[in-house]
């Protein structure tokens, strides 16, 4: 399965190469680096990464039905992908050139119906492959009947799209029902939705009540969610601002890497339980940098602002001293405000861990100064219970032994 997942993506990658100059050639500057890093890099990543991630999964844990979901998913994908870019060729870059063109588009509007019923059914069992309660049933089998009536939808429609512009009739679309079968494809699509909003609340659930391994397993996915979330929430905002430019495009891709490929990797450690407790070194660190990162920017640009309009003010003119100035000064407050900022996280975030480092310190120096045994016996006791905090806690000196006689 995953061979001919990977077959498939091969193909429609070749494909999608093949069309890429004739649908893109009006395309220029921060919309042709999207056109590249998106559709050429980025999602065509989604399928292997789904498919590798799947199969090693259902080897590993057969039992598991998160593993066929990837790979289910994977198929999909690749299998739509191919089609569409079929279509594309055939109906609107070379029209004519290849046959059965409108079965392709149909095929590929039938798939994407259906596609995403695999992902909605991953996060309902994820991670252990098991539903919470049989009441969880009901989400599925109403992910099943949204996928369904977009499929009814796509099928009645009199008409097809295919490629980016052409649209074109639909060969088992009804005449005369457009009206309706928009109508049975918007229901359906906003019931899927509504599953979709329904499993990522199971994950909620299943967070609140989860505890050990399981607790790690879920933090995985819900720190790539959550990067995502951050990254689709600054894209937003950076197109509102700027529209399609290299910082929204930028941004933009991580929320793509995310969900192409980081879900899929969060998955594999997950249920795998590779790695497992790495999670939470990352999380740190992802709180520290990104905090940081944002500091020093806005520090950066707010002084060379400040600078520039000093040197207005001083001479008439910019200079780019206030660039270097403002470089300089950025690289010197690099290294004293990741220690405040790292500081403050594990201050924040982090409290048990930090004040148990802060203990350790401190035993540290006094095990520097003090002689006195049992003073020491007394400090190594609190010491541990503070730190490692055990349910009961003895400490035995072995006697010094009696001096033997000569």
């Amino acid at each position: 399965m995953w061979v001919l997942v990977i077959t498939l993506a091969a193909a429609s990658l070749v494909l999608r190469l093949w069309n890429a100059a004739a649908l893109r050639s009006s395309v220029v500057g921060a919309e042709r680096l999207s056109e590249l890093v998106w559709w050429d890099v980025l999602i065509p990543a989604l399928v292997p990464a789904y498919a590798t991630v799947g199969a090693i999964v259902a080897w590993r844990r057969p039992t598991n039905g998160v593993g066929w979901l990837c790979l289910a998913l994977g198929l999909l994908v690749a299998l739509e992908d191919a089609t569409w870019q079929y279509a594309a060729r055939a109906l609107e870059v070379v029209p004519g050139s290849l046959p059965a063109g409108p079965y392709a588009a149909l095929t590929a509007q039938f798939l994407i119906a259906v596609m995403l019923v695999p992902f909605v059914l991953m996060l309902l069992i994820f991670p252990d492959g098991r539903l919470l309660s049989r009441r969880w049933r009901l989400v599925a089998w109403v992910a099943f009947a949204g996928a369904g009536l977009e499929v009814l939808g796509v099928v009645a429609a009199p008409t097809l799209y295919a490629g980016l512009e052409t649209e074109i009739d639909n060969p088992t679309g009804i005449e005369g029902f457009g009206n309706v079968a928009g109508t049975i494809s918007e229901v359906g699509f906003i019931v899927w939705l509504l599953t979709l909003v329904a499993a990522m609340i199971s994950v909620f659930v299943r967070w609140r009540g989860a505890g050990g391994i399981e607790r790690q397993q879920l933090k995985w996915f819900v720190y790539t969610v959550a990067i995502v979330a951050a990254a689709v929430l600054g894209g937003a905002v950076s197109g509102y601002v700027s529209g399609i430019s290299y910082p929204t495009v930028l941004i933009v891709s991580v929320a793509i890497a995310g969900i192409t490929v980081g879900i899929p990797v969060a998955i594999g450690i997950a249920v795998l339980r590779y790695r497992l407790y790495d999670i939470d070194l990352l999380i740190n660190r992802t709180l520290v940098y990104a905090t940081l990162t944002a500091a020093l920017g806005l520090a950066y640009f707010g002084s060379v602002v400040l600078l520039q309009a000093a040197f207005r003010t001083l001479s008439g003119q910019e200079s780019q001293l206030a660039v270097v100035a403002s470089t300089l000064a950025i690289a010197a407050l690099f290294g004293p405000l990741r220690r405040r900022v790292q500081s403050f996280i594990d201050r924040r975030f982090y409290r048990r861990k930090y004040d148990a480092r802060k203990t350790l310190e401190a035993f540290s120096a006094k095990l520097r100064d003090e002689t006195d045994l049992e003073v020491l016996s007394d400090d190594l006791v609190g010491a541990v219970r503070e730190t490692m905090q055990p349910a009961h806690l003895s400490l035995w000196l072995r006697p010094d032994p009696e001096p033997k006689g000569e």
